[in-house]
């Protein structure tokens, strides 16, 4: 499976930007995909998941701010980010599970198999 992240961008505090995240290669129906992100000098951490039955998991702090989907006809996945903030400033990673993982699993950085290779999101004061 590989992974095409793209949609980062430079944005001032308040705005909004769109990731996309293509899968190709061998998918199978039911996968899931979840965004991380890793801020300089930090752990990455979890932001966002779209589960192979289409449940969505957020990060406390994004609910409300940010919307993961998917459509399955382009294999892919988008993350709607809005009211950023400049603690959203990170390097922004898509990966994919394909054993179809519930609950918790969902936010583990070892439950996925598949990454992509990132893209930056700078959040501007």
């Amino acid at each position: 499976v590989q992974l095409q992240a793209s949609g980062g961008g430079l944005v001032q505090v308040g705005g909004a930007l769109r990731l996309s995240c293509a899968a190709s290669g061998r998918t199978y129906p039911y996968y899931s995909i979840a965004w991380f992100r890793q801020a300089p000098g930090k752990e990455r951490e979890f932001v966002a998941a779209n589960s192979w039955d289409s449940v969505a998991t957020y990060a406390d702090s994004v609910k409300g701010r940010f919307t993961i989907s998917r459509d399955n006809a382009k294999s892919t996945v988008y993350l709607q980010m809005t009211s950023l903030k400049p603690e959203d400033t990170a390097v922004y990673y898509c990966a994919a599970d394909l054993g179809r993982s519930r609950g918790d699993r969902l936010t583990w950085r070892r439950t996925y198999e598949y990454w992509g290779q990132g893209t930056l999101v700078t959040v501007s004061s």
